[in-house]
């Protein structure tokens, strides 16, 4: 009973599989506590590809999908740096810039960031519309891996910074160790049928939340 009612207090809940089709995160607060710990499938990648949708007001920097090793923090973030208007991939430390996009407050955006470690070429898809190809750091993605919604891991796991942090709604997060085809990517943009992540799977998503965040039917914009 003490149990529970610390864990009721702290704001976590247990680390369950559940479907989440359907519903999202909601980050009601900016903190520097509040986040949502995703439990990949495997571990090491030598390619990534990781789409999301998210929802939010903040003018500031944040970051969308933050994923550490021990010895990278940023071995794969997606970041968006305000002051230069730009979505930021972070790949195992190095940083390309995606400027142009327009990222407009209290509007629902579609974003899949892919990588190969062999050439080291990052593209990122927003809301529908390809990127040119970047160059990033080569090598494979290794180690013991830590995946958060809502917060940046400066450090393995933690070292949040409430000017980092996100408030809004996340959902649709899915996640694959190899490069989706192009076809692919237009159907998750579009909600149509495509092949659900083999590393996060939002309809089989394996999660914990900690501190104040929310889960709830997904919340439509109707036109």
């Amino acid at each position: 009973m003490k149990l529970l009612l610390l864990l009721v207090i702290m704001g976590t809940v247990s680390a369950k599989v559940e479907d989440l089709s359907g519903k999202m995160f909601t980050f009601p607060k900016e903190t520097n506590t509040a986040h949502v710990r995703l439990t990949p499938t495997k571990q090491g990648y030598s390619a990534v590809t990781v789409c999301h949708r998210s929802f939010t007001d903040i003018k500031r920097d944040h970051a969308l999908f933050s994923l550490a090793t021990p010895s990278q923090a940023n071995s794969f973030l997606i970041y968006w740096h305000a002051g230069r208007g730009q979505i930021q991939p972070h790949i195992r430390e190095g940083r390309v810039e995606y400027g142009g996009w327009d990222y407009k407050s209290n509007n629902w955006h579609s974003i899949c960031t892919t990588w190969d470690s062999e050439k080291g070429l990052v593209q990122i898809w927003f809301d529908g519309l390809p990127s040119i190809r970047k160059l990033a750091n080569t090598g494979p993605i290794s180690g013991l891996i830590k995946i958060i919604l809502g917060q940046d891991q400066d450090t393995h796991g933690g070292g949040f910074d409430v000017n980092q942090s996100f408030a809004g709604m996340i959902t649709d997060v899915h996640m694959w160790d190899y490069i989706l085809s192009s076809c692919e990517i237009h159907n998750y943009m579009i909600e149509m049928n495509f092949t659900p992540g083999n590393v996060l799977n939002w309809s089989k998503l394996d999660y914990e939340i900690i501190g104040n965040v929310l889960t709830e039917k997904k919340v439509e914009v109707c036109h």
